[in-house]
């Protein structure tokens, strides 16, 4: 199973991104999925988590209103999409997700960062 990230870039201060989170592999059914950041010389926190259903997404206390968590289970994806965006954002995000695979029951599995740089 991997977990790929992408949509990070380069924006303005007040721009808007969109972040995707994609699985793929031999699994059976992607559980929560959430969204960490890290900016440098920082600890790692918690963006944005959605359920399996996609009910009930979670944000953190400084992307509240801003930012909004959505899932095309489909498409196997979870989107992180980002208004107002400030320096402050600037970070390397990583989506996580919860999975269950034919061979090791449910598991928690990382996707490598995509960095977003706001500029002022």
């Amino acid at each position: 199973v991997q977990l790929q990230a992408s949509g990070g870039g380069l924006v303005q201060a007040g721009g808007s991104l969109r972040l995707a989170c994609v699985a793929s592999g031999s699994f059976f059914r992607i559980n929560t999925v959430s969204w960490y950041r890290q900016a440098p010389g920082e600890q790692r926190e918690l963006v944005a988590g959605i359920f399996g259903s996609g009910n009930s997404p979670n944000y953190g206390d400084s992307v509240k209103g801003r930012f909004t968590i959505s899932r095309d289970n489909t498409e196997n994806a979870v989107y992180l999409r980002m208004y107002s965006l400030q320096p402050e954002d600037t970070a390397v995000y990583y989506c996580n997700a919860n999975i269950r695979t034919p061979t090791r029951g449910s598991q928690v599995y990382w996707g490598k960062g995509t960095l977003v740089t706001v500029s002022s």
